[in-house]
């Protein structure tokens, strides 16, 4: 099984909300699934963590930053691409607070137009209450041992 080193973003609003992405696959390994997760991505070859953080926040959100912030916690998981791979993913998570809650998808790969149905802000209380399916799924407890709430 492939090893797919990963960065993915913990991205705060003023208000202390977190960004989440909702993706609904159509077609491919995945279709009919439906889920919450964090924007982010693979590193590319060579790339350190840090960057790939800096580099999925401009790709994802239109936000350019300079400085990842810190990475508050990390997981590893087993999951399935969207091409039927199965990877185990070293999934590590940084802390970003940004000034505003406006995001542009001008960056967005076809995939991710493709597999992104909405994006949402959520405040603690309605993402702990959510019966949706949300990745990863202690990220309640994780901002909270962060700080954050």
């Amino acid at each position: 099984m492939r090893e797919r080193p990963s960065s993915r973003l913990l991205v705060i609003d003023p208000d202390g909300r977190l960004l989440l992405f909702k993706f609904v696959h159509l077609a491919g390994a995945l279709t009919g699934q439906q889920f919450w997760a964090t924007p982010g991505g693979g590193l590319d070859p060579g790339e350190s963590y840090g960057a790939a953080a800096c580099r999925e926040m401009f790709e994802e959100t239109g936000i350019r930053i300079d400085d990842a912030g810190p990475q508050i916690a990390r997981r590893s998981v087993t999951f399935t691409l969207v091409d039927g791979e199965q990877v185990s993913s070293d999934e590590r998570y940084f802390l970003i607070k940004v000034g505003s809650a406006d995001i542009s998808s001008t960056h967005w790969t076809e995939l991710e137009r493709a597999a992104i149905a909405a994006q949402r802000w959520w405040h603690q209380a309605e993402l702990s209450a959510t019966s949706d399916q949300v990745y990863p799924e202690d990220i309640v407890e994780m901002l909270r041992r962060a700080g954050v709430w």
